[in-house]
């Protein structure tokens, strides 16, 4: 029977996990088509319905009614796979993200190290979308994927040492109790702006949305899609846009804190994360796209060694710290 209860219990919870994403991500679809229809005044998404409510709704249903296209030329199995793996990371990364004191699914002692090494997956489904639709645009823009994820993930996991340092843990439930007292985004500012920033570049977000630019390579490595294929890639940018939003909370604005109660410490969690998330889709409405040649350089010049830079102060600092606390 303990088999059985065990397979039971990581079957529910699979199923909420896999219905809190397709939730969330309907939910920050809508949330965007009205942030950037206010921003940007645009007709549909502020006009179509009650405030706007069937943009979404009558966008979604012509999306799930296409017709699933295969290119006649296209390698199928990295282009059939491709949109399955996209979702991977989404529902491992869930698993581990603490929404309240002891509301989590797994909690294990490196779970920021463990999220970090499986978010990194989510390349190589962009590579091979690229790669299996034998088109020279979508090649290209699997390509930049691969480029600018790469570039980026540096300065986005060195931007979290620092965090590290000062609470002494890798496991996200204990760097949200070690800013009991002071949250990390105010002695790690400058790491807040890093993590930020590369964020919107693992999420090809404007303005680094280099790999699908459509003024350049047609929309880049999903151009070859359609139908449910193309909305799984659609879905997958915004369950990571929470993913990435819900770690900036955990680690830089104390997550759950200061409630302790499971409900208010989620209501006041999840409060955090989507203020992070409207940040940046006020970004994303407001700046124009970055050239690849702009946009490379400020990752490895600036950010890296801006990352860098803090690193080595703030582990000099808590040096410094430990010392005089010691005498």
């Amino acid at each position: 029977m303990v088999w059985w209860y065990v397979l039971l219990w990581a079957l529910l919870k699979l199923v909420i996990a896999v219905g809190f994403i397709l939730i969330t991500a309907l939910v920050l679809i809508y949330m965007l088509r009205k942030v950037m229809g206010h921003m940007q005044y645009r007709m549909g998404p502020r006009h179509h319905g009650p405030h706007g409510v069937f943009q979404t709704i009558f966008d979604a249903l012509k999306l799930l009614g296409k017709e699933n296209i295969i290119p006649k030329d296209v390698d199928k199995w990295p282009y059939l796979w491709a949109p399955v793996i996209v979702f991977v990371p989404s529902l491992t990364i869930f698993a581990l993200l603490p929404f309240a004191e002891n509301i989590v699914a797994t909690n294990i002692d490196i779970s920021l190290i463990f999220v970090f090494a499986i978010l990194g997956l989510s390349t190589i489904s962009l590579v091979m979308a690229g790669w299996g639709s034998n088109n020279k645009y979508a090649l290209l823009g699997g390509l930049r994927s691969a480029a600018q994820m790469m570039s980026y993930e540096i300065p986005l996991i060195l931007s979290t040492v620092g965090v590290v340092v000062m609470a002494g843990s890798m496991n996200l439930s204990g760097i949200v109790r070690a800013q009991q007292n002071i949250y990390y985004i105010v002695p790690q500012a400058a790491a807040f702006f890093i993590f930020m920033t590369s964020a919107l570049a693992e999420l090809n977000h404007t303005p680094f949305d280099i790999p699908e630019a459509e003024s350049e390579i047609v929309a880049g490595f999903n151009i070859e899609y359609s139908g449910f294929r193309f909305a799984a890639f659609f879905l997958a940018e915004f369950v990571n846009l929470f993913i990435i939003c819900a770690l900036a909370a955990l680690l830089f604005l104390g997550g759950w804190l200061p409630f302790t109660d499971p409900v208010y410490g989620t209501l006041f969690f999840l409060f955090k994360t989507y203020v992070l998330i409207f940040i940046t889709m006020w970004i994303r409405s407001t700046f124009p796209r970055l050239r690849i040649d702009q946009f490379m350089n400020f990752g490895w010049k600036v950010l890296l060694p801006l990352s860098l830079v803090n690193i080595f102060i703030t582990a000099a600092v808590v040096l410094i710290v430990d010392n005089i606390r010691g005498l």
